[in-house]
């Protein structure tokens, strides 16, 4: 673990395990509770009227978001030959197979379906798919990584990729945070395109992310309110939850945070006023990403680049499996 104060951009190396010696008693961690499902789907596409069987072809889903009971954005592949009408079969046997059509289709490859309605899509989910695993971890998909792909506080499902800073905690990590008199409450962003999603334009005025869904609990923003008014500070793990808390704050009209549910489509870049977040415990992101552009609005753009060289140069490990950083 990195640590990196933003106030002076002063940095020493350190371990996960001593991240709750860096909480005060008061502060509010805020964690994102969402469950990552088993969203990639392999399977094959429909013969189309007059083709032969040959010509259908395998096929990869990744569902990136519900948009009701039987509708969901996905993203596929091969995208170049796959079109709205067309159908899709991820077989099993007759107890587990789903079914599904395209209704309509975006930019980059993305694709919103309709499953065939079934009375245990959730259960045949379970047994089709295959955790989403983020494409540089060259391995197949085993059960193991149905529970290390999971914070241990995970609960409603609906993510495609697991928020990671989360990864680094244990049970017994959060046990010894609250034993200092920290709060921990959690809030719920079901992560997809928008935390993930490349930059396509040269300029961050164009940047338009996908929506997420997301719920903040009363209790959650109740706690929030209480350590802004009593000067205690709002710890943040991951940027989901700096998104959610941001946007929270974005549409309060008095700046209190109140209990909803909803969906953002916040972009968080240099220049950003943050009204929710003190302090923030994030993963090491990829260049030229929309996650890096949210911390180096955090701490400071020149200041992130310096701690970021600093992580290469001592071999800290990247991405979702990788090391973290904590920024106060």
């Amino acid at each position: 673990m990195l640590l990196l104060d933003r106030a002076t951009g002063a940095w020493r190396d350190d371990v996960f395990a001593h991240f709750p010696e860096q909480l005060r008693a008061g502060d509010v961690l805020v964690l994102n509770d969402s469950r990552v499902i088993p969203a990639r789907l392999y399977g094959a596409r429909r013969r189309r009227p007059h083709e032969d069987e040959a010509a259908a072809g395998r096929i990869e889903v990744l569902l990136t978001e519900r948009i009701n009971t039987w509708e969901w954005n996905a993203l596929v592949k091969p995208g170049r030959k796959l079109r709205v009408g067309d159908g899709m079969e991820f077989a099993g046997d007759i107890d587990t197979a789903l079914h599904a059509e395209i209704v309509s289709a975006g930019e980059h490859g993305e694709r919103t379906l309709r499953f065939t309605p079934v009375a245990d899509f959730d259960r045949r989910l379970d047994a089709l798919g295959h955790m989403p695993l983020p494409p540089y971890i060259h391995r197949d998909d085993r059960a193991l990584d149905r529970e290390r792909y999971q914070t241990v506080y995970a609960r409603p499902r609906g993510s495609a990729a697991a928020p990671t800073a989360g990864l680094h905690f244990t049970p017994e990590v959060l046990g010894q945070i609250r034993a200092t008199g920290v709060v921990v409450c959690t809030i719920t962003l079901h992560v997809g395109l928008g935390t993930f999603q490349p930059v396509r334009v040269a300029e961050t005025a164009e940047i338009t992310l996908h929506s997420e869904r997301y719920e903040l609990s009363a209790e959650c923003a109740e706690e929030i309110n209480a350590a802004h008014r009593d000067g205690r500070r709002v710890v943040a793990a991951g940027t989901t939850t700096v998104r959610t808390l941001e946007h929270c704050a974005a549409v309060s009209r008095d700046g209190r945070l109140r209990a909803h549910s909803g969906s953002t489509s916040i972009f968080i870049s240099p220049g950003f006023r943050f009204r929710a977040v003190d302090a923030l415990l994030t993963n090491f992101h990829l260049p030229q990403s929309t996650l890096l552009m949210l911390v180096s609005a955090f701490a400071g753009r020149d200041r992130t680049l310096a701690a970021y060289r600093h992580a290469v140069e001592e071999r800290y490990r990247f991405f979702s499996y990788g090391d973290c950083m904590f920024i106060s």
